[in-house]
């Protein structure tokens, strides 16, 4: 008697069809399209989470830039006086201190710009 994959494949197949629920037209309801939509999603959800960090660092950086520009640095000065004066706040931290708590990164750059006036 030949034997088909009968169960096995009608669950491969309903767990595929999960994963793309919510997809439109033959994306959603064509097996070998969804197959292909879904490595393509794959593909493209893998890359992203690279570009995401990229992204979030430029943000960061424009951020950091704007508040140092407004208190006479450049953020390169800004960087550069950070190292200067041992502070060890990463971007990340800047920029949501320079937006949310402008007090507190008016101290920070009061402490890199004397770092920057004393020769080290």
């Amino acid at each position: 008697m030949r034997t088909t994959k009968g169960s096995a494949r009608t669950r491969a197949k309903n767990r595929l069809f999960r994963k793309v629920k919510g997809f439109h037209g033959g994306r959603r309801k064509l097996l070998r399209t969804a197959k292909e939509t879904l490595i393509r999603s794959g593909v493209y959800a893998y890359r992203d989470r690279r570009n995401r960090k990229r992204e979030f660092r430029k943000l960061w950086i424009i951020r950091i830039n704007a508040a140092c520009r407004q208190r006479g640095l450049r953020y390169s000065e800004f960087i550069h006086g950070l190292q200067q004066a041992n502070i060890l706040l990463d971007r990340k931290t800047l920029a949501e201190m320079a937006v949310n708590d402008p007090k507190a990164f008016d101290l920070v750059v009061e402490q890199v710009k004397s770092a920057i006036a004393v020769p080290a």
